[in-house]
């Protein structure tokens, strides 16, 4: 959604990230890398983005794995992605996790809430069904919406709550 937006994109995906992309989507890494202004390699310590001095509105990483909540949460972390969100955390900007497991576990709770108290927004994917989508791409555009919200970047994709109760035949 942001690409073309004229925002600012750095990109970063982990071996396991490549693997959930290549299973639930059509994209290629490749592709999904074209999208964003800049892209780094997993490993790369000295990219822009691990320095507090290179300015940014926050962190979003999605999907977030319980293990990388973990390695955020005990200030721990062995790649760019980890060493990114340290960054966003210790120069108080955003960071989104957008995390997918489920049920979650008393250890993912702690994690998750001790990261919440640090003002991190734990956001899983969960759509919404009041905009009646239409598909699963009004439900991934709905919630990819709310992502990008937390910046205050407001693009309109998808319908928003606005309170009204429509009847049935009004839906149709």
């Amino acid at each position: 959604m942001l690409h073309g937006s004229g925002v600012e994109t750095h990109f970063v995906m982990s071996k396991w990230g490549a693997r959930t992309l290549t299973h639930e989507t059509r994209y290629s890494l490749k592709d999904v890398q074209n999208l964003a202004t800049h892209s780094y390699a997993i490993g790369d310590q000295g990219a822009a983005i691990s320095s507090g001095s290179f300015v940014t509105l926050g962190m979003v990483i999605a999907p977030c794995s319980m293990r990388t909540v973990a390695v955020i949460a005990h200030g721990l972390g062995d790649n760019l992605i980890h060493r990114a969100a340290d960054v966003v955390l210790k120069e108080r900007r955003k960071l989104v996790l957008v995390v997918r497991e489920s049920p979650f576990s008393e250890i993912h709770l702690e994690n998750m809430l001790k990261l919440a108290r640090m003002g991190v927004v734990i956001l899983p994917p969960v759509p919404a069904f009041y905009n009646n989508p239409q598909n699963l791409d009004d439900m991934i555009n709905h919630i990819t919406m709310r992502v990008i919200d937390q910046f205050d970047i407001h693009l309109e994709v998808m319908n928003r709550w606005d309170g009204v109760l429509r009847t049935q035949v009004e839906k149709e």
